[in-house]
């Protein structure tokens, strides 16, 4: 694989999965995808310093902005073998808050450009080998940190959409710790639907798992941003359910350079924690194998993608007429 893409590689899991990619010979070019262009080329540098490659090329992408990601893969001058999908968190200071695309923050953040990214990148003809999906445990739950795992009636279209525009969960439940499962788990299950519709290509989700030194706090409002990584995090280090950072970017390189690890899967930790040995997520939560649900969580998903190209052109038309 010698042409790879990593969506928020500017710096924790994503920046990490870069350094360890560039100790393969094989790999010719990194594409480091990030919004913030002072803090690309800052990472930049730095894998230049710690890896003694010069392999590593910016592209400024903001997957929250579909416009932005459009752009980027108009401009991008070759196809992609590799691409992770590591870009995403908890949503930023307003997590539950409505983007203009009519969907929550924190789906915008996730999937919603990733999935816009993934369709132009095809499109195009610029994905030709495997795409990873970044997963959580909290999509099947974690029962060790209470974590409940989500709970659809139905697992209709109509479900995955309320948890897309964030009807699905009540009044109280509007906190990132609450929503982040469900919308990881949306995109799960739109991953697996895509392998059945392109079998040419590889398209895998992996949980980092439980990993210190992520930026994933970082753009939450002060107390939650103390909570998560002073709280949370120390409780999860007391339980055992913390590995390194190399440790959680480690997964992302076995499962992009590995076949062994099957398309349309999802591969996360055994039931009981949050580190360890990858396992298929299948075979701990049904729904994750359940080929209608992810028919119609890849009908939402593609659907909400494609309203943002009407949307931005619409936009368009009303600023060349005025």
């Amino acid at each position: 694989m010698k042409t790879i893409m990593i969506t928020g590689a500017n710096e924790g899991l994503g920046k990490e999965s870069a350094r360890q990619l560039a100790a393969h010979n094989s790999v010719e070019i990194i594409y480091l995808a990030c919004r913030n262009a002072e803090k690309a080329q800052k990472a930049q540098a730095e894998l230049e310093t710690s890896t003694g490659r010069s392999i590593f090329k910016i592209v400024i992408m903001d997957v929250s902005n579909p416009d932005s990601v459009r752009k980027a893969v108009a401009d991008l001058p070759e196809a992609l073998e590799g691409l992770i999908m590591n870009a995403g968190g908890m949503g930023g200071r307003e997590p539950s808050a409505m983007s203009q695309y009519g969907v929550t923050n924190i789906y915008a953040q996730n999937i919603l450009g990733h999935s816009v990214l993934v369709n132009e990148l095809l499109n195009a003809n610029k994905l030709t080998d495997t795409a990873v999906f970044v997963g959580t445990e909290a999509s099947r739950g974690v029962a060790i940190m209470n974590m409940k795992r989500p709970v659809l009636k139905t697992a209709s279209e109509e479900e995955f959409l309320s948890i897309a525009n964030g009807s699905y969960f009540k009044a109280g439940e509007l906190d990132p710790m609450v929503t982040y499962g469900p919308v990881k788990l949306l995109g799960n299950l739109w991953m697996s639907a895509l392998a059945r519709e392109y079998p040419a290509i590889r398209f895998v989700t992996v949980s980092p798992g439980g990993t210190a030194g992520t930026g994933a706090a970082n753009d939450m409002k002060p107390v939650m941003r103390f909570l998560f990584k002073y709280i949370i995090m120390d409780f999860m280090k007391l339980l055992g359910q913390m590995h390194s950072l190399e440790t959680g970017a480690k997964r992302y390189v076995d499962v992009l350079l590995n076949s062994k690890f099957q398309s349309g899967k999802f591969y996360a930790s055994k039931k009981s924690g949050m580190t360890g040995e990858l396992v298929d997520q299948g075979a701990v939560f049904d729904l994750i194998s359940n080929e209608k649900a992810q028919d119609n969580a890849y009908s939402v998903v593609q659907n909400l993608a494609e309203a943002t190209d009407k949307h931005s052109a619409g936009a368009r038309e009303k600023v060349t007429s005025v």
